[in-house]
C-alpha cells in the first residue's frame, strides 16, 4: 500500500514513518507534504526526509497514495482527514484524530459511505504488559474488575513544545489529547466498553505562563459491568523533572479476587496480589497487532475488534469527556 504524510514535524509521526519504512513488503511511502518552508528545509537537512509537496491540496490532487498519515497541530487534523477521505483515501492519525464532535461525525459518515478505514496511533494495546494483563483478567485471575485507577501524567516541557499547544482552537483539550490512551486501555484490559462518562474536570494548575491553558485533567467513568475508573492525565510534572516516567501510565486494577498493578514505562514486573500472596510476572512479548499492521489488515479486508469502528467510538468518548470538562 502507498502512504503519504502530512505533518512530519512530529515525533510520533516520524516513528510511524520509520515503522512503514521497515515494513517494505507492506508499505511504500510516495509523498511527504510540509507547507511551512523553514520546516520543510529542516526536515530535509536534519531528518533526511524528501519533501515532495509544499501544498496539501496539490498532494491530494496529484500524488499517488492509498493512505494519508496525519500529524500537524490537533485542530487541523479533522479537516485534513475529511479532505483526504472525500478523495477516497484511508487515514491514520496521531492522536487526537480531531477536536470536535462535528468533525468526527463527518469522518464516520465518509468512512461508512466510502468503506474507508481509520487508524489512530494508540500504542498501549501493543505493549507486552497490556496484553499480559488483558489475558490474566480474561482468565479470571483477579475476578470481576470493579475499580481501576490510573495516572498518565506528563511534563509540559514549556519552551520546547510548539506555541500552538496553548491555543485551544489548535489544541482542543488535555483529556482529548492524553486521556484517549487511558480510555482505550481500560476497554482493552477489561474487555468491557465504557457506558457512562461520569465526571470530568480540566483547569489551569501548573502552566502559570499560559493561564488559558488547562493543563490539569481528571475524570471518572463507568464500564459496562459497573466498574468505576478514575484517571489523571494532567501535564503536572514540574519543568526539568527527570523522574517523569514513573508517573506516566501506571495502572491499578481491583478485582473481586485480587489486584493487578503495573507501570507501562518502568522495567518493573506486573504484580498480582491475591489470597495466595504476591506474584511477579515479566511480560516479554506482545500478542496484539500494532496500529500499522492493524490498519494494513483492515484495508486488506481482515476485520479487527480494535479497528475503525473502535477508533471512532473511543475518539467520540474522549471528545464527550472533554466537552463535559469544558462545560
Amino acid at each position: 500500500m502507498k502512504a503519504a504524510f502530512i505533518g512530519l514535524n512530529n515525533g510520533h509521526l516520524q516513528h510511524l514513518y520509520q515503522m512503514m519504512q521497515e515494513s517494505t513488503d507492506d508499505w511504500e511511502i510516495t509523498a511527504i507534504c510540509e507547507e511551512d518552508p523553514e520546516t520543510a528545509k529542516r526536515l530535509e537537512e536534519q531528518k533526511n526526509f524528501k519533501v515532495t509537496h509544499t501544498d496539501f491540496e496539490d498532494m491530494l490532487n496529484n500524488a499517488d497514495f492509498d493512505v494519508l498519515a496525519i500529524g500537524e497541530y490537533f485542530g487541523i487534523r479533522g479537516s485534513r482527514a475529511i479532505a483526504a477521505m472525500k478523495r477516497g483515501k484511508h487515514i491514520i492519525a496521531d492522536k487526537p484524530l480531531c477536536i470536535t464532535l462535528e468533525e468526527l461525525d463527518e469522518i464516520r459518515k465518509l468512512s461508512e459511505e466510502k468503506n474507508l478505514k481509520v487508524g489512530i496511533m494508540l500504542d498501549l494495546r501493543h505493549h507486552p504488559k497490556f496484553t499480559a494483563v488483558r489475558d490474566m483478567i480474561k482468565a479470571g485471575r483477579i475476578g470481576d474488575v470493579q475499580m481501576i485507577q490510573f495516572g498518565g501524567q506528563h511534563g509540559l516541557s514549556y519552551g520546547i513544545r510548539p506555541s500552538w499547544y496553548y491555543d485551544n482552537k489548535k489544541h482542543g483539550g488535555t483529556i482529548n489529547d492524553l486521556g484517549i490512551h487511558g480510555l482505550d486501555a481500560v476497554e482493552f484490559l477489561t474487555g468491557k466498553p465504557i457506558t457512562e462518562l461520569t465526571a470530568a474536570k480540566c483547569w489551569n494548575a501548573f502552566a502559570y505562563e499560559e493561564p488559558q491553558f488547562h493543563d490539569g485533567a481528571n475524570f471518572m467513568l463507568t464500564l459496562e459491568n459497573g466498574c468505576c475508573v478514575m484517571g489523571d492525565v494532567s501535564y503536572s510534572l514540574p519543568a526539568g523533572f527527570k523522574g517523569g516516567t514513573p508517573f506516566s501510565w501506571r495502572f491499578t486494577l481491583f478485582g473481586k479476587k485480587g489486584v493487578i498493578e503495573f507501570n507501562y514505562n518502568l522495567d518493573f514486573p506486573i504484580r498480582i496480589y491475591d489470597a495466595n500472596g504476591t506474584e511477579e510476572i515479566f511480560a516479554k512479548e506482545s500478542t496484539e497487532l500494532d496500529y500499522v499492521k492493524l490498519l494494513w489488515n483492515e484495508i486488506s479486508g481482515i476485520s479487527h475488534p480494535y479497528g475503525t469502528e473502535h477508533a471512532l467510538k473511543i475518539t467520540g468518548k474522549a471528545l464527550e469527556l472533554q466537552k463535559k470538562a469544558d462545560q
